[in-house]
């Protein structure tokens, strides 16, 4: 895993560094260093499997497979993802925590760059988290060890912040853990496939960025941050944990069935 996560550096660095030195624009520089960074995995990923691994078709073995069963739970995780984050917004709302406002430009807009946002996203890191690194723990440990592991490194990674900020945000961890589990639960649950947690992370992503883009809501203050959401992120808070906490359970029970190896349908 060392030597991978090297060699795709020494790939990056050379395209990312001009483009850190000489691209003012902050979003931008972002933008395109991640496209990069992205690019240069999938490559080093299917060059991976076929030198070291012996395997010609490893996004498959990640489950990234173009079949209609793998679109179809894509699509069902995208919506259960948007509906979990809407319900939690939709229950603070009945309890009087925040206020509905109307929003200020075209929601249409925002629903599709939304979409197409949280499919990159949703994409990018389950083929990273819930394919490569899972598929790399799962060579040398238990199930139960490359679950823990993927589902710690996966919250690790998105709290690395400077140091006052993650300890501002530190309820926020808790229900990245969770996240983690649910999302490699997921794919348990489908014998490997990528699709649903692909698009339960999507429609996690969609529903915030609808919220949160759109300002369609104000917090009342009646109760605490650390309730509602730490800098207004539903996750960052009990109730967000909780409802993470539920999509986890479903999650852990659909996968009570979960088969190490693929059937060879679904290995084709």
């Amino acid at each position: 895993m060392a030597i991978f996560v090297l060699a795709l550096l020494c790939l990056w660095v050379p395209f990312a560094a001009p483009i850190y030195a000489f691209v003012s624009d902050s979003n931008l520089t972002s933008i395109l260093t991640m496209v990069i960074l992205y690019g240069e995995f999938i490559f080093l990923v299917r060059w991976w499997g076929r030198h070291v691994y012996r395997q010609p078709h490893q996004l498959r073995s990640y489950g990234l497979q173009p079949t209609r069963q793998n679109a179809r739970e894509l699509l069902r995780g995208l919506a259960t993802g948007l509906f979990c984050l809407l319900g939690i917004f939709a229950l603070q709302g009945m309890l009087g925590w925040l206020v509905w406002k109307t929003p200020d430009f075209s929601l249409a807009k925002i629903l599709l760059e939304g979409l197409i946002v949280s499919l990159g996203v949703g994409f990018a890191e389950e083929l990273l988290f819930r394919g490569w690194l899972l598929d790399e723990l799962q060579r040398d440990y238990t199930p139960t060890a490359s679950l823990w592991a993927d589902a710690t490194i996966f919250a690790l990674l998105h709290f690395i912040k400077p140091a006052a900020v993650m300890i501002r945000t530190l309820p926020i961890f808790p229900s990245l853990l969770v996240l983690g589990l649910a999302l490699v639960w997921a794919k348990r649950s489908r014998c490997g496939r990528l699709g649903l947690p692909a698009g339960l992370h999507a429609g996690l992503v969609w529903g915030y960025y609808i919220i949160n883009v759109g300002q369609l809501v104000r917090y009342s203050g009646k109760v605490p941050e650390w309730v509602t959401g730490i800098d207004s992120n539903p996750l960052a808070g009990i109730a967000g944990f909780l409802f993470l906490g539920a999509l986890a359970f479903f999650m852990w029970g659909y996968s009570r069935n979960f088969q190490p190896q693929m059937n060879a349908d679904e290995r084709r």
